[in-house]
């Protein structure tokens, strides 16, 4: 099958249990939460997304044909050098694209693979590293992963429902929004109440990097 992928770029991860390691993003045209056009944003069901997933006109982004396209593409971002080799599978959501030939071929090239998913849909078991972020209004079937990332504050969830999932580390966000200091507020609250939880920054933007 061919991929459609909205940006591709070599940074640090920004957030959660593998931050801080070079990393070359790949960002998947699409979702299933929203459609991504602003005249349906107010049915969407994920109404908060910070990221641009709406066609394949990013740097690095385009249609690519077969999985070792896409793989040879990864490997020129980073770099000569196989040691530590780490991608990020993100969207949009990534799993609507992700099959069994990508997550093979990227293996062979030495890459160790994350994926950032909303949890709607079940993630390739060939995944290294699972960051589920779940969205209020959603049927979450990915349950169990390397970590659960809930953005806070979010109507409609309840934390302590999510702590029945099979996650070794739960991570509050805080909500990239206008509000940046009441949403910071509310992460440290919910952690100090629930110590199941420990709070992400989302460290890339504090440093300006993508």
């Amino acid at each position: 099958m061919s991929y459609a992928v909205k940006e591709m770029f070599l940074t640090l991860q920004g957030e959660g249990g593998q931050a801080g390691r070079r990393a070359v993003f790949v960002r998947f045209a699409g979702c299933n939460l929203w459609s991504g056009r602003e005249q349906d944003r107010a049915s969407a069901i994920c109404r908060f997304c910070d990221t641009d997933f709406v066609g394949m006109d990013g740097a690095g982004g385009g249609r690519f044909d077969d999985a070792a396209a896409l793989v040879a593409a990864v490997e020129a971002f980073w770099g000569t050098g196989r040691d530590r080799r780490f991608v990020v599978l993100t969207g949009g959501e990534p799993m609507l694209q992700v099959d069994d030939a990508l997550v093979g071929a990227l293996h062979d090239a030495g890459f160790f693979i994350a994926i950032e998913s909303n949890g709607t849909l079940p993630v390739n078991p060939g995944i290294d590293w699972i960051c589920i972020s779940p969205k209020a209004g959603s049927e979450v079937v990915q349950r169990r992963g390397d970590e659960l990332k809930l953005v806070w504050p979010q109507a409609g969830i309840d934390p302590a429902a999510l702590e029945a999932w099979d996650f070794p580390s739960r991570l509050a966000q805080p909500l990239d929004d206008p509000n940046a200091a009441a949403n910071q507020a509310a992460c440290i609250d919910l952690v100090m109440a629930r110590p199941a939880w420990q709070l992400s920054l989302q460290t890339h933007k504090l440093l300006g990097l993508r």
